[in-house]
């Protein structure tokens, strides 16, 4: 039990006493874009399961890789926050609550957002690459997968956990994702698996950029007052 426990502290620690010690001091004003985008993603489900929004919501959130690009790209912003309609919402509001709550913290409410999107924009991307690939080559998709509506912030999350674990030094659970979203394709060979294959792609190379700008800054070794090392700028 204490080798677990050991582990679980040298996994977690750091993020846990960032996210705690934010959390005491601020209570929910640390996570105000969280709470936003929790509020925008119940609003968006309440107004697309009415007759009169459900027509309004695929206008300005639903994204298909049949659709122009250049539409695509308008609506992939909102599409991070409307709700996939096969899946239960509050799947979704979890996800956004939890893992979002956790990178607004730890990353800020900016990095959060770029890498958020990067994240979605490389899924929603891949798509139409994946598609034009066909579904004979291992990265490919079948023609079919055009019209799918492709929505929710699972690929987002999915990018910001791994961010989060190479971040703060939580490689296991990093890698633990990436094999658990890697598993999902070899079982599924879906649209979803795939665009959060790309997703952590996406986020490989904002890992890569950020390592090479850290190696060329100079850096002042702090220890933080909890007794963990500071994570990397």
């Amino acid at each position: 039990m204490n080798r677990l426990a050991r582990w679980a502290r040298a996994e977690w620690g750091l993020l846990f006493v960032t996210a705690r010690e934010s959390l005491m001091k601020r209570r929910w004003r640390a996570i105000p874009m969280t709470l936003g985008a929790v509020v925008l993603t119940t609003v968006i489900q309440v107004v697309q399961n009415q007759s009169w929004g459900y027509r309004f919501v695929e206008n300005t959130g639903g994204v298909r890789a049949e659709d122009p690009l250049w539409l695509s790209l308008l609506r992939t912003p909102l599409s991070l926050f409307v709700p996939a309609l096969d899946l239960p919402v509050w799947g979704a509001l979890a996800q956004v609550l939890f893992v979002f709550g956790v990178a607004e913290i730890c990353l800020g409410r900016w990095r959060t957002l770029v890498i958020a999107y990067s994240a979605t924009l490389a899924g929603t991307l891949y798509a139409r690459l994946g598609i034009w690939l066909g579904f004979d080559n291992a990265f490919g998709l079948p023609s079919s997968d055009a019209s799918v509506v492709d929505t929710g912030p699972s690929a987002a999350v999915v990018g910001l956990a791994v961010f989060l674990g190479w971040r703060y030094g939580a490689y296991v659970t990093a890698c633990a994702v990436t094999a658990a979203m890697a598993v999902e394709v070899l079982l599924k060979g879906n649209l979803a698996g795939k665009e959060h294959m790309a997703a952590i792609a996406a986020v490989g190379v904002l890992c890569l950029i950020s390592a090479v700008r850290h190696r060329h800054r100079p850096m002042a070794r702090i220890e933080s007052r909890s007794g963990f090392p500071q994570a990397r700028s």
